[in-house]
């Protein structure tokens, strides 16, 4: 049994030959002892990864938003508001993905905020693009109006439209195809 005086690798050690969903429930039985900060993470950060896996996206954003708080260096707690908000995109929560980027840009420098928003935009596109090749067209629409209300230039912004056009007319959304063909 897990207990609070162990370390990382002893942690490690006792979930070695378990299945995710035993290693989940120690995990979160775990967290809810009084931990040290470090170890607390380091189970968010575990927790985070097997929520992953088996594709609970949700779960695993929330734990990556846990560990981001027990995060002392500002850059660490910027990868995993990231990670949050990767995760929220997966789970098709746009919401509180945007809430996960505010609270990166709140801890990121000026210049870090531009790489943030470039990041943030190319995962958008990728997981629509995964979309896509699903055939989860749906899905790929949301993405793709989330991305035309961001600040893209013109450039994307035409190409976004190109792509919503085309994924409109094979779903059928006709009233939406002719509001975004007149509004080119």
């Amino acid at each position: 049994m897990l207990n609070k005086n162990m370390r990382k690798e002893e942690i490690e050690k006792f979930l070695e030959n378990k299945g995710d969903f035993v290693r989940i429930d120690h995990l979160s039985r775990f967290l809810k002892e009084s931990l040290t900060m470090d170890i607390k993470k380091f189970v968010c950060l575990k927790l985070g990864e097997l929520y992953e896996n088996k594709l609970m996206f949700s779960e695993a954003a929330k734990m990556y938003d846990i560990a981001a708080i027990f995060s002392i260096p500002f850059a660490e707690k910027i990868k995993h508001y990231i990670k949050e908000a990767e995760l929220f995109i997966k789970a098709g929560a746009f919401d509180r993905a945007d809430e996960a980027v505010r609270k990166a840009m709140v801890e990121a420098k000026e210049k870090e905020r531009a790489e943030i928003y470039v990041n943030i935009k190319e995962f958008y596109k990728k997981q629509a693009q995964i979309y896509e090749k699903e055939a989860r067209r749906s899905n790929s629409v949301k993405i793709y109006e989330k991305l035309l209300e961001m600040n893209l230039p013109e450039v994307e912004r035409r190409e976004i439209k190109e792509k919503l056009l085309n994924l409109y007319e094979k779903i059928g959304k006709l009233k939406e195809y002719y509001e975004l063909k007149r509004g080119k």
